[in-house]
């Protein structure tokens, strides 16, 4: 229980003195409203969101509106009639009107933008006025509701001037009755909306605050005899395969007599009254089987989709139709980087089938119920959804949670009743198979009330909530951003445990989720195999949610006309949480990021491992329903850059969690013999064999590689002896400053710098603290403190040695250090040549102890940064790709032969950052002006940029960074990974970097 602080009503004051007075104070009323607890006035019943074949009228569109800075001088000048818009201008419907130049949009995560005085506003509060003037029939007049699907925060409704109510919690449905109000021909309906309200303090949610309606307003005639809700309730045995449907339709909350159909099964059957079904098809994710139905009353006839499906919880485990499921789920907020709140229908689909195609098969609605579009598209293309209720109060977290309206009873009527509007509108979608009762909301009471009702409602769906680790109130256990470490723990049932020995074992008995995990911010997320391991290793686990799908960047047109998105800060907020506000598999635009073709490795549904000799695969079927003969199977071999065979290989039905091995055509066998010596790869990859409603026939699913490595790369011979001039020396192609001992060219390409290189421009995660991580200051401030971005060499010798087998080898030895540093690295850089090509060993030995802080530094990378004078156009390379690999991420990159503009070796992260490395890498050309330069090694690692990594570490967005006519080459014989630290855990111990010896040869040519 919090303790609770006194509020002051408006118009008093901690000084009155008890005696009469006179409140003076202008727009008192309406300040007083909308500080009010409770939800909206006037409005209908919840109920479901029904396709039915009553009038209806779109009122959609262009609508007349007007700001004001506050509710005190909102005028109130008869414009509810529409007699005089002096003042108003044309504004969409629906619309986030600060994306129509009104106002401007504001970013906070968990902070509030204005003072925390629960249930109070503040004063600078933008009121919008909207007025539409629209033409109603006489089929609307005996009966009819007008129905708004979203509002932000609170509206006040009236229709040719009569006030109709108000609305509260902005993104669920509010319906009110116009009945009598309503006139044939013209009519008036006058919407003022306030940004903030007492509802503001349950919806703080991390995104954009934007105001406005901006979801649809519809008009819907009422039929006397018609069918106000319905709730279908259709089940399925796993073990007998029988359906059960009861179907139970009501007008004005009785119960009314109507006629179900499903055409497909042969059923008629009463409302109400419940039937088996000897055999049905059930509804899953993957076989996402629906069955067209219709509700029949004598003046009315709903439409719907039936779905038989199962939801249990049995033995710790999650389960749809008898079998334990995995989610490999995405949170999902709605956001639009032109639009804002409004998502177009035609985005929505094509988001929601790039997500399939992407293997995802799961959506957690972050932190609100959805457009009521959206669950259709869910049911028919086979998504299961956590439905959240919108409800967060984060911000008071940082006052111990007090005032929290969780544990308030004056919320607990607001807080059961947007419950109650989430469960009701979508409870006939099978694709919702838990209930959310938010995000982020402490702990307390009116949880507890939220629970009950939904659990008395809707006994079928589990309920979920991960604010409180007890689970008292839920039927999941619920975390977020749990390292790899604690979620092994988890799966096993060996967690530490709760104080409360009953809530202990109640909790042991349940399932666990990951409701937010692998934090997608910028470079990254690292470390997603792990989980994934995990999940398929321990039933308990049913899987998680990456946080998140989708960066909120809006679109920004710089000076230059360049357009890129703009985060939180970059429109004049007074408080703000910068970029956390662009994170997400996806950019604003939908566009992929290397995470989510790495994600889409990492939960592919089959896993096909080809055996090293060619001669065959295994393939394991990885679904929880489907066998495989939705998919077709074909192989290809590359070989220097060509392909040398390929085709299709029968595979027979694969159950699901069996794994069958397939036999390779015996040819190639042979020819993988025949190719030792040469680098060539196999690839088997499983693809659509039929077009589906989310992606084409031959549309990749799943693959799989073996790779023939070629030999090392062999080293020139030792034929070149050092030529000495006065200033320079030369070795082969190579020109040296005898002051530097560093390349001044190469092949008659100027080089700017060679130098060792410890250091990235942090990513997104580095600038985190990382959690449980020992040292609580950032890795990139760590990395500053260490000065690791400035070293600076030392020469201690050049030395020319003579070698047995000819010619001579060119030493260079140095000492890289930092200023006020004791700490540092010995590095030797020695020089061979045939004439034509070069061959570069570096050594690297740590120097002292590297303490900084009183923890170990740590290093992002040993490689070597090579500036060349002349700007690349193309790279080419042999390695993975073609997206970004580091350590621990890509997944998804395979090997083979690539080749891209130079341009596109980068990713545009909104907030510039290290990327763009490909590694696995053995042969790399980049193209320049006018010569090419290859590089040949061991396994390295490679990233091309036109800027510096100066230039990169302070660029705040897009344009900031401007190509200044050179090559950065970076060469790296080691890379850190890049976790997950931006919030969560960091990088796990395999992939740190600690200093260390490191000895790598690179050989490079200019042709």
């Amino acid at each position: 229980m919090s303790v609770q602080s006194p509020s002051v009503p408006a118009g008093d004051s901690l000084g009155s003195t008890g005696g009469q007075s006179r409140n003076l104070e202008v727009g008192a009323e309406a300040v007083a409203d909308l500080a009010s607890f409770q939800p909206g006035k006037g409005t209908l019943p919840a109920r479901a969101y029904l396709h039915s074949d009553a009038p209806r009228l779109a009122l959609n569109g262009e609508w007349q509106f007007r700001m004001s800075p506050g509710v005190r001088v909102a005028p109130d000048d008869g414009w509810q009639l529409g007699e005089d818009l002096t003042g108003f201008a044309s504004l969409p419907v629906p619309s986030s009107w600060p994306m129509h130049g009104h106002g401007a949009p504001a970013y906070t995560n968990v902070q509030f933008p204005f003072a925390v005085e629960p249930p109070h506003v503040p004063e600078a509060n933008p009121i919008g006025d909207h007025v539409v003037v629209f033409e109603a029939g006489h089929e609307f007049l005996s009966h009819a509701l007008l129905r708004f699907d979203g509002v932000e925060s609170a509206g006040t409704v009236w229709l040719n001037g009569v006030e109709l109510g108000t609305t509260r919690g902005s993104r669920l449905a509010h319906e009110f009755d116009v009945t009598g109000i309503l006139k044939q021909g013209q009519n008036t309906l006058a919407v003022r909306v306030a940004q903030f309200s007492a509802a503001s303090y349950v919806e703080d949610q991390d995104m954009w605050w934007l105001p406005g309606i901006f979801r649809d307003v519809t008009l819907q005639a009422r039929p006397a005899d018609g069918i106000d809700d319905a709730f279908v309730r259709a089940g399925y045995d796993h073990r007998t395969g029988e359906g059960t449907l009861k179907v139970e339709a009501t007008r004005g909350g009785q119960v009314i007599d109507a006629v179900v159909r499903v055409p497909e099964l042969g059923l008629e059957l009463a409302a109400g009254a419940e039937v088996s079904i000897p055999a049905v098809e059930p509804w899953s994710a993957e076989v996402p089987r629906l069955y067209d139905a219709t509700i029949s009353a004598p003046g009315e006839t709903v439409t719907l989709q039936v779905g038989f499906r199962s939801v249990a919880i049995e033995d710790a485990q999650f389960k749809v139709n008898g079998r334990r499921i995995l989610l490999r789920g995405v949170n999902r907020h709605e956001h639009h980087p032109l639009l804002g709140r409004v998502v177009p229908q035609d985005v929505v689909e094509a988001e929601l089938r790039l997500m399939k195609q992407h293997n995802i098969n799961a959506i957690r609605t972050s932190h609100y119920p959805p457009h009521p579009d959206f669950l259709a598209l869910a049911d028919r293309l086979g998504f299961y959804v956590v439905l959240e209720c919108d409800l967060e109060t984060h911000g008071f977290e940082s006052a111990g949670w007090a005032q929290n309206p969780s544990d308030d009873p004056q919320w607990e009527e607001a807080l059961v009743d947007r419950m109650r509007r989430t469960v009701e509108r979508d409870k006939n979608h099978p694709a919702v198979i838990m209930w959310s009762l938010g995000n982020e909301a402490g702990t307390g009471r009116n949880l507890a009330a939220m629970s009950r009702w939904a659990k008395d409602r809707d006994p079928s769906r589990p309920l979920h909530y991960e604010g409180d680790w007890s689970s008292e109130h839920v039927d999941v256990y619920s975390r977020m951003y749990a390292s790899q470490a604690e979620t092994a723990l988890i799966g096993q049932g060996i967690e530490p445990p709760l104080d409360d020995a009953a809530l202990d074992t109640r909790r042991r008995a349940m399932p666990f989720v990951l409701c937010e995990y692998v934090h997608a911010m910028g470079n990254g997320p690292g470390g997603m195999s792990e989980y994934q391991e995990l999940f398929e290793k321990y039933p308990r686990l049913m899987g998680g949610f990456v946080w998140e799908w989708l960066e909120h960047g809006i679109t920004i047109t710089s000076p230059d006309g360049r357009q890129h998105y703009g985060y939180g800060g970059d429109f004049g907020e007074e408080v703000h949480d910068g970029n956390f506000v662009t994170d997400g598999l996806v950019d604003a635009d939908r566009n992929p990021r290397p995470g989510l073709l790495d994600f889409k490795k990492v939960i592919e549904p089959l896993h096909i491992t080809v055996a090293d000799d060619w001669s065959g695969f295994t393939v394991r079927n990885g679904q929880d329903f489907a066998d495989t003969s939705a998919f077709s199977f074909r192989y290809k071999v590359e070989a220097d850059g060509g392909t040398h065979d390929g085709g299709w290989v029968e595979v027979a039905s694969v159950s699901p969690q069996h794994e069958a091995t397939v036999p390779l055509p015996a040819s190639l066998a042979a020819l993988a013999s025949g190719l030792k010596d040469r680098a060539a790869v196999l690839t088997v990859s499983a693809v659509l064999a039929a077009e589906t409603a989310w992606a084409p026939a031959g549309h990749e699913v799943a693959w799989g590689q073996s790779v023939h490595q070629a030999g090392r790369p062999a080293a020139p011979s030792v034929v070149e002896v050092v030529n000495v001039q006065d200033t320079e020396l030369q070795l082969g192609p190579v020109l040296f400053s005898r002051i530097t001992g560093m390349p001044t060219s190469i092949g008659g390409v100027p080089v700017e710098k060679l130098a060792l290189t410890l250091w990235w421009p942090p990513t997104d995660n580095d600038l985190g603290r990382e959690w449980g991580g020992a040292d609580g200051r950032p890795l990139a401030t760590q990395w500053k403190d260490a000065r690791l971005n400035l070293l600076h060499a030392r020469l201690l010798g050049i030395n020319a040695e003579a070698r047995a087998e000819g010619g001579e080898a060119l030493t260079v030895r140095t000492r890289v250090s930092a200023a006020d540093k004791q700490y540092g690295v010995f590095v030797d850089y020695t020089w061979t040549s045939d004439g034509d090509a070069v061959a570069l060993r570096t050594q690297v030995r740590p120097d002292g102890a590297w303490l900084n802080g009183g923890f170990e530094v740590e290093w992002a990378r040993i490689g070597l940064e090579l500036v060349l004078a002349d700007p690349a156009t193309s790279v080419s390379w042999f390695g993975k790709g073609p997206h970004q690999s580091y350590p621990d991420t890509g997944q998804g990159a395979r090997t083979g032969w690539f080749t891209l503009p130079a341009a596109e070796m980068d990713v545009d992260y909104v907030r510039p950052q290290e990327s763009g490395a490909r590694s696995g890498v053995r042969w790399a050309a980049v193209q320049l002006r006018e010569r090419t330069l290859e590089v040949q090694a061991e396994p390295f690692a490679f990233t091309v940029r036109p800027y510096s990594q100066e230039v990169l570490d302070v660029a705040a967005h897009r344009p900031d960074l401007k190509p200044d006519g050179k090559t950065y080459l970076y060469l790296d014989h080691v890379l850190r990974g890049v976790g997950t630290a931006a919030c969560g855990p960091g990088v796990l111990e395999q992939y740190r970097l600690k200093p260390r010896e490191a000895d790598f040869t690179l050989v490079l040519t200019v042709r």
